[in-house]
């Protein structure tokens, strides 16, 4: 069977450096359930971050019931029979429209839940479009022209807090520019909030990310607003490089070409669905992604590995490899904690891979399996 491994010792280090952050400059840092929801490690997450956050009703619940700490929620549009539950259960709601905020704002106040605009500093930095909240035309965030339009501004009261997300997988120069942005546009509104979210997006974990001058820019941004409380709900620099995806070759077809294909019992499609959607080509434990340079023809031997499904592009990625596959070798896909247990799915019928929890002392612990109940239960 395939199975996630989480690393108990990765995680730890994460941790650790984002608690750093949060230590030298008094923000808090919150997990973004969207990236990463495995509660067994909440109770090691939330010795070093303030709470959750969530998209939907079901994230809420989960990280009210899991994790210790508070419970935020953004949603673009939340529906209506969803809200008192979602008000029961958060601490911050994140509305994405003035709009919204009329719907439900006056239910949140009644039930002591702190009120927040999304707002669009129409900043655009991310490099790929899907993943790109501020492109023209996003639905994501309310721009000035448009919380000027609502009657809004001044705020007055009627906002607790502003809340901003502009990034994916980017580092300190792209915060900085976001930030500016986001002064530019907004900055006459801070002084009538109680706190401010950076959204999420920064790759803080990151080997070489600018810890220090993140440092220095959070704690210029709280000196310049003391009354502020800053928010940061980085998902994947919590479990960044923290887990890993261990497959099985199932058959290894002719070489045609230079490349032979082969078929694993993980899938791209269903075990990690971001391979296909972002794109991009996760890295293999002892190959090589070829066309890179460390890549050289040589010697070694290149193959394109694929998945179990019918689908034609469930394809992995092509890999140079300085050693023959052959049925029932072992083939280890990092960084796979993120964004992959959340989204996989059972397309096909294919299983789901178990998940397993590598603690410090190097046992590896499994914490679930799956089979056809959870396959047949959701199709009715």
């Amino acid at each position: 069977m395939p199975r996630y491994v989480i690393d108990e010792g990765a995680l730890t280090r994460n941790l650790e450096i984002l608690k750093r952050v949060s230590d030298a400059t008094g923000v808090k840092i919150l997990l973004a359930q969207k990236a990463f929801s495995c509660a067994a490690v909440y109770p090691l997450c939330a010795r070093y971050l303030a709470g959750t956050t969530a998209s939907s009703l079901f994230e809420a619940i989960h990280g009210k019931r899991h994790f210790p700490g508070e419970v935020h929620i953004f949603n673009p549009a939340f529906a209506p029979e969803e809200i008192a539950e979602i008000l029961k259960t958060v601490d911050h709601i994140v509305f994405n429209s003035p709009r919204q905020v009329g719907l439900y704002g006056a239910a949140a106040r009644a039930a002591g839940v702190s009120i927040g605009l999304r707002v669009n500093p129409e900043v655009s930095v991310a490099t790929t479009p899907a993943y790109d909240p501020c492109r023209p035309g996003s639905r994501l965030g309310t721009t000035r022209p448009a919380l000027d339009a609502a009657g809004m501004t001044p705020l007055r009261g009627a906002l607790d807090g502003l809340h901003f997300h502009c990034l994916c997988e980017q580092g300190l120069d792209e915060l900085k520019t976001v930030l500016a942005g986001f002064e530019a546009r907004f900055g006459d509104c801070l002084p009538d909030v109680e706190w401010v979210n950076f959204g999420g997006g920064h790759h803080i974990t990151r080997a070489d990310y600018d810890v220090a001058g993140l440092i220095a820019l959070l704690a210029d941004f709280r000196a310049r607003y003391p009354h502020l409380t800053v928010y940061l709900e980085p998902g994947e620099a919590v479990a960044l490089n923290a887990g890993t995806l261990e497959a099985r070759v199932l058959e290894v077809q002719p070489q045609v070409g230079d490349v032979s294909n082969a078929i694993l019992d993980v899938s791209a499609a269903c075990h990690m669905p971001d391979v296909l959607e972002m794109p991009y080509t996760p890295r293999v434990t002892g190959a090589w992604i070829a066309g890179e340079a460390a890549s050289s023809p040589g010697s070694r031997l290149r193959y394109r590995l694929g998945g179990p499904t019918c689908l034609a592009g469930d394809e992995i990625g092509t890999y140079d490899f300085d050693h023959p596959l052959r049925a029932g070798d072992t083939v280890v896909f990092e960084d796979m904690a993120i964004y992959s247990m959340v989204k996989n799915n059972t397309f096909n019928g294919v299983n789901l891979p178990d998940i397993a929890l590598r603690r410090l002392s190097g046992e590896v612990v499994t914490l679930r399996t799956f089979g056809y109940r959870d396959f047949a239960d959701r199709l009715g």
